[in-house]
């Protein structure tokens, strides 16, 4: 049987001269522009972009929920296949023999750094106390939300966002990268990782648009995740030195004003660049040992005062309840509802009524985020004159839980889906970097085991002592009512006081600057990466040009999101990324079907003597 060898000749060109010298021109320019135009868009016509952003990112979640949910549940299961299989998960990522050229301390607060840190401090207690009150056995009305029944379920999609999902998307990318990167010596970059499907179309435009995705998606994913940062380090700073400007005027909750997230935009984004510049070996590593050791004094201060007995109860269960329905949460997709599939399920009664009041109940019927007592007291005038209107409120509220099962998944799941997606050229080329000399065995238990199991204690220590002070009305709504980015705040007021309560309000801004200064200049540095085809020293300048670009998209779009009748800063930022997350997820699916068959053809070389020679460093 004849074996050939694989098809390594991958040839990226760069400029031998100028400024873009060792760059590849298609790819920088062809990046640089997109997010020109969209920085441009953002900021002249904030409104036009804000919505039509909003209205694309609905159409597509309408058409394409089902393949984000699936390919997801696919990720998972396809890495821990690799890793389980003899012959694969065996497979050194580098020569034979190579070591590890990090210790696991450093290797373990990289990854945790990069991956998850900053999502961690602003969604430890904001995402258990969220599903809490809103998750799909809430919304299908089998148990109340905001009570001891509702706990389970709201850990369990708890940990579905943060668990070995979330980490099988970056090990997709990072273990596809760093295999062909390290066993087969090819450059470290996207369109490797296609290179057994594309094979010569890898050298052509084709293998410049798989790069450019790459970038984009990096750019988007790394811009929300500094967004929510800033806007929870906009809150910390304001709960130290309570600076007025900081926050904007009234308003039952405190929210950080635009002049005060584009401030701390630009300190971040400043001390990033600064770090970016020192690279991966010296910046970036000693600040991802600093965010591990802070984060664990964060978590002993809620270990010994927060409800440590409580959250431990939660743990253990939510993770037996977690794996006992991952085959569902992995593949269970939900579809939208039309208004003729709701009207064609409404009593006879109701569907008599005029057309904008059924218009009305469709969406309130359809609404995720409401209840069926809000639904109710905003029923038109002409249902409310119905015989045995109550009970055909349940009825028709009964007919629209597909629609609300959509809606929460979309808004939810789908949306922390593309945000890992997104993330996913970063965090993935970033993982590949430092995990050179390990095996896959080791590498997806290493980023996907560990990391999540890390992520469970996180939400189950700080969000369940939330949760325990709302339960036993210590609380009375305060962290409840909080902003999204200042529930982490709002706990601690709960729970310490005094000077204590100072100090560590001071060390959670800094593990917050920290987190995020990480993630930036990693960011930075893995753009310049799949520009200059796969370098890992690239030129100063380019990183410093990457840092502005990143800011500047940062600041258009929260710019946008605060136009409108909504005014969410984030609005614009989430529905780009979720838009240019997708292509990113197509380009995904192809590196699983392209490292199954790698995997496979080398496992034939090696039975058949069939020699691959890895160009030495």
């Amino acid at each position: 049987m004849s074996i050939k060898p694989p098809f390594t000749e991958l040839e990226i060109k760069k400029a031998e001269s100028g400024f873009y010298e060792g760059y590849s021109l298609p790819i920088a320019l062809i990046s640089k522009i997109s997010m020109a135009l969209l920085v441009i868009w953002a900021l002249v016509w904030p409104l036009s972009a804000n919505g039509t952003l909003s209205s694309l990112n609905w159409s597509l979640l309408e058409g394409f929920n089902t393949f984000y949910i699936i390919a997801v549940g696919a990720f998972a299961f396809f890495c821990f296949i690799v890793a389980v299989i003899p012959s694969t998960g065996k497979r050194i990522l580098g020569r034979e023999g190579e070591k590890p050229e990090f210790s696991n301390f450093s290797w373990f607060s990289m990854m945790f750094g990069a991956g998850l840190g900053v999502g961690l401090m602003v969604y430890a207690t904001a995402e258990p106390l969220g599903l809490w009150g809103s998750n799909p056995v809430v919304v299908a009305g089998d148990v109340a939300g905001n009570t001891e029944e509702a706990v389970t379920s709201a850990y369990r999609y708890t940990f579905l966002h943060y668990g070995f999902h979330a980490w099988a998307i970056y090990v997709v990318t990072g273990l596809s990268l760093s295999y062909y990167a390290y066993t087969r010596g090819m450059p470290l970059t996207i369109r490797s990782a296609l290179t057994p499907i594309l094979g010569p179309l890898s050298n052509t435009f084709v293998g410049h648009v798989v790069d450019v995705l790459g970038v984009v998606a990096t750019i988007l994913g790394v811009a929300v995740t500094i967004g929510f940062g800033v806007s929870q380090f906009v809150d910390g700073v304001y709960a130290v030195t309570g600076m007025e400007w900081l926050m904007k005027a009234g308003g039952d909750t405190p929210k950080p004003s635009t002049v005060g997230l584009i401030s701390a935009l630009i300190v971040i984004m400043g001390l990033s660049i600064i770090s970016a510049v020192s690279g991966v070996g010296r910046g970036i590593k000693y600040l991802s040992n600093l965010n591990l050791v802070l984060s664990i004094i964060l978590l002993l201060v809620f270990v010994f005062f927060g409800s440590f007995a409580f959250a431990m109860t939660k743990y253990g269960t939510a993770l037996v309840d977690y794996i006992i329905h991952f085959i569902t949460l992995s593949f269970n997709a939900y579809g939208p509802l039309s208004q003729a599939e709701f009207v064609a399920a409404l009593p006879e009664a109701v569907k008599a009524l005029p057309a904008e009041d059924i218009t009305a109940i469709f969406g309130g019927g359809t609404n995720a985020w409401g209840s069926l007592a809000g639904f109710k007291d905003a029923l038109p005038e002409s249902f409310k004159a119905l015989a045995d209107a109550d009970a055909l409120a349940a009825t028709v509220y009964e007919a629209g839980t597909q629609g609300r099962l959509f809606g929460w998944q979309a808004g939810w799941t789908t949306f922390y889906w593309a945000w890992w997606i997104a993330f996913s050229p970063f965090v993935g080329l970033f993982l590949a970097r430092i995990s050179k000399g390990r095996s896959i065995r080791e590498f997806v238990l290493g980023c996907v085991i560990a990391p999540a199991l890390v992520c469970f204690a996180w939400m189950t220590i700080l969000g369940a002592t939330a949760i325990d002070l709302e339960l036993s009305g210590v609380a009375e709504g305060a962290i409840i009512g909080a902003s999204t980015t200042n529930k982490l705040f709002a706990t601690l007021g709960q729970m310490i006081d005094g000077g204590l309560l100072s100090g560590i309000t001071i060390m959670c801004v800094v593990l917050i600057m920290t987190f995020l200064v990480t993630s930036a200049d990693s960011g930075i540095l893995v753009m310049n990466t799949i520009m200059s085809g796969g370098d890992a020293e690239t030129g100063i300048k380019h990183r410093i040009i990457w840092g502005v670009i990143l800011t500047s998209v940062i600041g258009a779009l929260i710019i946008a999101g605060n136009e409108g009748a909504a005014a969410d800063p984030f609005e614009a930022l989430k529905n780009a990324m979720i838009i240019g997350a997708l292509p990113f997820t197509m380009v995904m699916v192809g590196m699983c079907i392209s490292l199954a068959k790698a995997l496979y053809r080398d496992g034939l070389r090696d039975k058949h003597g069939v020699v691959e020679t890895v160009p030495a460093e």
